[in-house]
């Protein structure tokens, strides 16, 4: 399948590239989420005429998130959680724990933008996070978990 990309997509292309994507991922993950239009030679026609409200559209959102990574980038978020005497916690402190807690200092982030390398933490201590805000744009946030008492 062929589709047009309305913004872009990480490892597919740039906005108003023509790629060619497995039909699964175009028809129930791209199409619906207004990412990209099947490539027909209408909807090629009536993108080539709103190219530059899109562009501006995304220089918009770009420069938000670039805003927003500024604001953001060495913040420190403080999670408390019910830990043993080691230090594991009984639980842990997930991706949706992370975005609550920075949500708290005023940025609205979802769960799905946060990124933990390791998987969720399971221990006391300071962790630097990746918040993802857009394909290329991304902060640096430092989470520590503390014990709660």
């Amino acid at each position: 399948m062929q589709v047009i990309l309305l913004e872009k997509i990480t490892h597919l292309g740039d906005l108003g590239d023509i790629v060619k994507v497995k039909d699964g991922y175009g028809r129930n993950f791209l199409i619906p989420q207004g990412h990209a239009k099947r490539a027909t030679k209408q909807a090629i026609a009536e993108f080539e005429a709103r190219r530059a409200e899109l562009e501006k559209a995304q220089a918009a959102r770009v420069a938000a998130a670039e805003e927003l990574a500024g604001k953001l980038n060495g913040a420190e978020v403080t999670i408390a959680s019910k830990c043993g005497v080691d230090g594991r916690l009984f639980g842990s402190v997930t991706n949706a724990d992370i975005a609550e807690a920075v949500d708290k200092l005023g940025f609205q982030i979802k769960k799905s933008q946060v990124r933990t390398p390791l998987g969720a933490i399971k221990a006391t201590g300071e962790y630097v996070i990746t918040i993802g805000l857009m394909t290329d744009i991304s902060a640096d946030v430092t989470v520590k978990v503390v014990a709660e008492e």
